[in-house]
């Protein structure tokens, strides 16, 4: 009788298991998966997420819808993806801006970088560029350097968002070389570049994928780039390495993240997708053409590079003393 009675409450506890199994446990995924980009369509964030998104949805054999959700350098979207289920049907892109120079900066961020998410893999690694518009009297970088310290707080420039990486590191940019130009931070680097490229604002600090293609039809001029070495698609433009600004020459980073506690399958099945993805020459060309390197990391691995892009951040706004405006 014991052992019958154990049996049947062994039998009704495995069907109530079943029935409360999260839903990755049950075929992840089973419905469309939410990519959100915490700015504004037509930066280099949304660029990537829209070339990773159709691969990604045929890999994981669900379509992977982008959604923007722009405001605050990056804090309104990657808010929202913080305080999403942990069932991976709603995931983030990860930025430079968004986990490490915003958190960095801003006290108020609604979330810790470290603690609050789960790093799945990142994609690709952007170097940053300062341009400029056409008309502004400086063509090269010793040209632009010498024109911004003769006239200062005559000229602005245009970033992604307040606390934003083009932010941050301008801002170094101007603290290293006791220049001063004034901030128009946007809702993120697509409206940015518009009105730079439209000659509102004469100054750009953005990432080389979305400038480059005015870059290269001629509605921007680049300045100087934060890369490892000269870039084959700008061998002219120097690097800040070059320029005695190497504080300044850190690239930025565009991965995929979920919110805390997310399964172990689920960020594997995440990881997996996006490596073979990657593997496509179109996708790879795609993202490559841009100016971007592929990385396709492990989840430690892009967890470590969180930690210590943030970590530099923090440092930099300790020992600059930036505050936000």
């Amino acid at each position: 009788m014991i052992n019958r009675r154990l049996c049947n409450s062994l039998a009704g506890a495995a069907v109530l298991g079943v029935f409360s199994l999260p839903a990755w446990s049950q075929g992840y995924p089973n419905k469309p998966v939410e990519l959100q980009v915490p700015f504004a369509p037509g930066g280099t964030t949304d660029i990537v997420a829209r070339v990773i998104s159709e691969p990604l949805g045929k890999a994981l054999g669900q379509s992977v819808v982008v959604i923007n959700k722009a405001g605050g350098g990056g804090i309104v979207g990657a808010a929202e993806t913080a305080r999403a289920t942990p069932d991976g049907y709603k995931l983030g892109i990860a930025t430079v801006s968004s986990t490490a120079a915003n958190p960095a900066i801003n006290p108020k961020t609604p979330y810790d970088p470290i603690a609050d998410f789960t790093p799945i893999i990142n994609i690709a690694a952007t170097p940053n560029i300062i341009a400029v518009h056409p008309n502004f009297p400086a063509k090269n970088y010793a040209e632009f350097v010498a024109e911004i310290k003769k006239s200062p707080g005559k000229y602005s420039y245009a970033s992604s968002g307040t606390g934003g990486i083009g932010h941050l590191l301008m801002e170094l940019y101007k603290n290293l070389t006791s220049t001063f130009v004034t901030h128009i931070p946007y809702r993120g680097a697509g409206p940015a570049l518009n009105d730079v490229v439209a000659g509102q604002v004469p100054i750009i600090f953005d990432n080389i994928p979305s400038a480059l293609p005015f870059i290269q039809s001629g509605k921007l001029v680049a300045i100087v780039v934060s890369a490892p070495q000269r870039l084959a698609a700008l061998p002219n433009v120097p690097t800040f390495k070059e320029v005695g600004l190497e504080p300044v020459n850190r690239m930025a980073y565009y991965g995929i993240l979920g919110p805390k506690g997310l399964p172990k399958e689920v960020v594997e099945k995440i990881n997996t997708g996006v490596k073979k993805s990657l593997e496509d020459p179109a996708v790879r060309k795609r993202i490559e053409d841009t100016g971007s390197l592929i990385v396709a990391n492990t989840p430690e691995q892009f967890s470590a590079q969180i930690k210590a892009e943030f970590d530099v951040y923090k440092d930099v706004v300790k020992k600059q003393k930036l505050v936000l405006d």
